[in-house]
């Protein structure tokens, strides 16, 4: 079995120099992470925290002041690093004159997909995305949450096995968020490997595996989202059929009152609770 992570990184930093201003600004400070394929994972952080540098530098589209990056193995800097890796940005442009499958053609070409193949990659995409009925409508005519979706559709067009999504329900309305969680669940379910970053942390909470919380260039905080948002030294207990009576003395009573007790587990802070906490301890630190 091939254990090699999708992505890793290793002591990453990155300093933009300010010449005007003859300082520098430090994006990233040691930061180190392994991603496991098949595995939906979260970077979350506030504005500034080095979310957006990271995904550059694993792009290849930045260069890192010093540490390595690779995608499946493949350092980050090789052109050959991004074969398996579809993208979509936070802010996508598309060309407003082109229709939805033709958007989508369009990104095949470039990837070198063509005549049937690409045709028939284009109607399964735009199945997968909802966009079916909508594949021959300018995207002029499109809302966000349609937009996003054929982001989405142009990032999968050449079957990568890695997803990156900066905010991908960033602008999209409730009912186009959703739509949106729910795709992500289906590509999870699919096998992909998903990097994605959001400020909607209860949506992160409902389809990542595990999440890094980033503050001032480095992980505060990072691992499962059980491990991370259970309380410890706090048990709760799920009892059918309790009366009154038996939640007044229930350690001792539960068994003599026929009362079944359901599961124990650890109660759960919420994510953006632990959200804010981490990247406050980040900031003191």
């Amino acid at each position: 079995m091939n254990d090699t992570p999708a992505v890793r990184i290793r002591d990453l930093e990155k300093v933009f120099p300010v010449p005007l201003r003859r300082r520098q600004v430090v994006a990233l400070r040691g930061l180190s992470l392994d991603i496991p394929a098949c595995h939906v994972y979260g970077l979350l952080g506030p504005n500034g925290a080095g979310k957006s540098t990271t995904l550059k530098i694993i792009l290849g589209l930045v260069t890192p002041t010093s540490g390595t990056s690779e995608i499946f193995g493949i350092p980050s800097s090789q052109v050959a690093s991004r074969t398996e890796v579809g993208f979509l940005p936070e802010n996508p442009y598309f060309y407003k004159f082109l229709t939805g499958a033709e958007t989508i053609a369009f990104y095949g070409k470039l990837c070198g997909l063509g005549g049937r193949t690409l045709r028939d990659r284009v109607k399964e995409l735009l199945e997968i995305v909802g966009l079916t009925e909508a594949g021959d409508r300018r995207i002029s005519g499109y809302s966000k949450g349609m937009l996003q979706r054929i982001g989405l559709a142009q990032a999968l067009v050449h079957d990568p096995r890695l997803l990156i999504l900066d905010e991908p329900t960033a602008g999209v309305d409730p009912a186009g968020s959703r739509q949106i969680r729910d795709l992500i669940l289906q590509l999870k379910a699919r096998g992909k490997t998903i990097l994605l970053t959001s400020h909607l942390l209860e949506q992160v909470q409902e389809v990542c595996d595990s999440i890094g919380i980033m503050a001032k260039g480095h992980l505060v905080r990072e691992g499962s989202l059980d491990l991370l948002t259970g309380i410890t030294g706090q048990t709760e207990y799920l009892i059918e059929n309790a009366g009154p009576e038996l939640q007044a003395e229930i350690a001792k009573l539960a068994a003599a009152h026929g009362a079944k007790l359901l599961a124990t587990k650890q109660p759960q802070l919420n994510l953006e609770t632990l959200f804010l906490k981490a990247t406050e301890a980040g900031k003191e630190g």
